[in-house]
């Protein structure tokens, strides 16, 4: 390896040789103290101070084939490099006395580098990308096919200045060379942070194939072709591994590459199906894991079970046991099977958790309470057990419990918003009113101080309180900014439903000066205006929200609406809630409600042009599921159009009992938010 000790001259003055080789080396422990947390690294380099120091005693042994120029050249260049040294000998004997209070050595470490460069500058060789451009002085030397010192100061020099492009390029190409395992796993960890994963793969795998017997390269391969998603490498090198240990943890290699896709999962099976999994854990739940998701539980099982007969007892194997178990045993052999490992592992929170989840998920909430209050004896000291102990404890309408819990939670500062919102809607339920509004009022976590605040307003208009409704979204636009467009857009409503539709619309009117690309205010504020009368107001608005979000179904529908309201056949109209209620459940699209809206208005339009039947066959079946009094509404103008008298009383029966339809005018009220 070339070092700093090449360049002495063949008969140097004792004296001069001891002094000057004293101040490489304390130049070469400054840089090493500025790169010690880059372990490898600075084993290489007190290796070269080592070669360096005893560079001397040899070298009358070396046998050096130059000419007299050469000499001379190499002369020169140890003059020139002990003149940079007496310049920052100072300096240096000063850095290596507080390196150690030094941690990140920022300053220091660029005065290296910059006396480094200058030197390198004066003697001809500032250019570390091209070796050939080194001093004669190191041409004397045999050629060594392992990583220059040079390269490697330079390369480092480089990432801690920013240069990762340089960084990279010389520490690739140090890799390469003989003895470098770790000047490749530093350009590996380069390679990760700075480069796609496809460059990442690409390096380590022609490194792996220049040193096919290194079994951690395999590894590298591996895992990056499976981030990559070449799955047919990760295939033939999953298998190499194997074939070189079939018992080998794979854990490492799988962390982080699961895809998310259809198509990368089957072809990720399709890469593992002919490797012999049989006696290795890792590979064998991945396949599991993937045969369960494509529905194929019994192949699934095979694979977990040997996965278990390994490791019985780790816990995402057993629960991901049962959850194949689930797809094709009964509910209570899941429950004994998860039960028994529970027992097997008492201090295993998370096989408690699974069992109160999957109660829950049977609807069976008083065994999950049950176990949840004996998980909470065991595990006492944990918020996530206490906390959802306290929200079963309200389903279930065990108040005392949710509030014994919760006042246990409000001990916890990071919990104490969360326990005083639930504590706020155990009052509520209990109707204690007074006691609800001030522990809600209390809450000031900004991802529940918006709920909280709603459910403030809404006891306050159940007390007929709207001036207070009104003071408290007020103060929650004051105290938070953020939520002030919700705070209009509440406020709205309130007046709204009070007769006061002309201070509602000023309102978001003002309001949308004040934030006049907000969405939520302008899409109120279109709700506020009349089809016909304001229709080119409105769809001025509605064009525009439309262009702020194209994909955005619930501008489109409202669009659709005013469309039909001033043209019964508008085929864009209709075209518009025709699509939306073509959209499929399993579609991400897809909204209950936005459904029904659709509905809606397409039976408003079928209303209007006196096609009774085509009205009760969109709503009278989503009705019967999920009744609105929207729809209910429109069902009884369609039965009073028909003259189906026991249609109508019957249904008119059902509106008073569920809406109080007829104490007020609640039908002209009707709206879209």
């Amino acid at each position: 390896m070339i070092c700093f000790g090449s360049l002495l001259p063949s008969t140097p003055a004792p004296t001069l040789e001891y002094e000057s080789q004293s101040r490489i080396q304390a130049l070469l422990n400054v840089i090493m103290s500025r790169l010690r947390h880059y372990r490898k690294l600075t084993l290489l380099l007190a290796a070269c101070v080592c070669l360096g120091t005893s560079a001397q005693a040899s070298s009358a042994e070396l046998n050096i084939d130059s000419t007299a120029g050469a000499i001379q050249d190499s002369s020169a260049s140890y003059i020139r490099l002990h003149k940079a040294a007496d310049d920052t000998k100072t300096s240096a004997l000063n850095s290596v006395s507080s390196a150690d209070a030094d941690t990140d050595g920022a300053v220091g470490f660029d005065k290296m580098y910059q006396s480094t460069t200058l030197s390198n500058q004066r003697s001809g060789f500032n250019d570390a990308n091209n070796l050939e451009n080194l001093p004669s002085a190191i041409v004397m030397q045999p050629e060594l096919n392992e990583p220059s010192l040079y390269a490697l100061l330079d390369a480092e020099f480089a990432a801690s200045r920013g240069d990762i492009n340089r960084a990279l390029a010389l520490y690739k190409q140090q890799s390469f060379k003989e003895d470098a395992t770790a000047v490749f796993e530093r350009a590996l960890s380069l390679s990760l942070r700075h480069e796609a994963v496809g460059s990442s793969l690409q390096f380590a795998k022609s490194w792996q194939e220049q040193n096919p017997d290194h079994v951690p390269a395999w590894f590298y391969v591996a895992h990056l072709a499976l981030k990559a998603h070449d799955y047919a490498l990760a295939g033939e090198t999953l298998n190499r591994i194997l074939r070189y240990d079939p018992r080998t943890d794979l854990s490492e290699i799988l962390i982080g590459i699961y895809p998310t896709t259809d198509r990368d999962q089957r072809e990720l099976l399709a890469a593992l199906e002919p490797i012999n999994s049989e006696q290795n854990a890792s590979l064998s739940v991945l396949k599991a894991g993937l045969l369960n998701q494509f529905n194929e539980p019994e192949i699934a099982l095979v694979h977990i079970d040997r996965a278990l007969m390994r490791q019985p007892d780790y816990v995402p194997f057993v629960t991901l046991k049962a959850d194949i178990l689930r797809k094709i045993e009964p509910a209570e052999t899941v429950i004994n099977y998860v039960s028994q490992a529970r027992l097997r592992n008492p201090n295993s929170k998370s096989l408690y958790l699974y069992e109160i989840r999957y109660l829950l998920d049977l609807k069976e909430s008083q065994a999950a309470w049950e176990l949840l209050i004996d998980t909470h004896n065991r595990f006492s000291d944990d918020t996530e057990i206490t906390l959802l102990a306290a929200l079963v404890s309200l389903d279930i309408e065990e108040y005392r419990s949710a509030d014994q819990l919760l006042n246990m939670l409000a001990k916890n500062p990071a919990y104490l918003d969360q326990a005083y919102y639930y504590l706020g809607i155990s009052a509520e339920r209990q109707q204690r009113f007074d006691q609800a509004k001030s522990y809600l009022n209390e809450v000031i976590q900004e991802d529940l101080v918006l709920a909280a605040r709603k459910k403030v307003v809404d006891l306050e208009l159940l007390m007929g309180n709207i001036d207070a409704a009104i003071a408290t979204l007020e103060k929650l636009r004051r105290q938070f900014e953020v939520f002030a467009p919700d705070a209009y857009v509440l406020q709205a409503d309130i007046l709204w439903q009070n007769n006061e539709a002309d201070l509602a619309l000023d309102l978001l009117t003002r309001a949308s000066r004040q934030y006049p690309d907000n969405e939520m205010i302008l899409f109120a504020r279109t709700q506020l205006l009349d089809d016909v009368t304001d229709y080119i107001v409105k769809r001025t608005l509605l064009n525009h929200l439309q262009a702020l979000d194209p994909s955005n179904l619930s501008y489109q529908l409202s669009y659709a609406q005013l469309l039909l309201s001033n043209d019964r056949d508008s085929e864009r109209g209709l075209e518009i809630a025709q699509a939306v209620i073509q959209i499929r459940y399993d579609d991400p699209r897809y909204d209950n409600e936005l459904h029904l809206q659709a509905l809606n208005v397409l039976a408003s339009n079928a209303l209007a042009n006196d096609n009774y039947t085509q009205v009760i066959e969109y709503l009278q079946t989503p009705y019967d599921v999920l009744p609105t009094l929207r729809s209910g509404v429109l069902l009884l103008r369609a039965y009073q159009g028909l003259g189906d008298d026991d249609k109508v009383e019957a249904l008119l029966a059902d509106l008073q009992q569920r809406f109080s339809f007829g104490q007020q005018n609640v039908n002209d009220r009707v709206q879209l938010y």
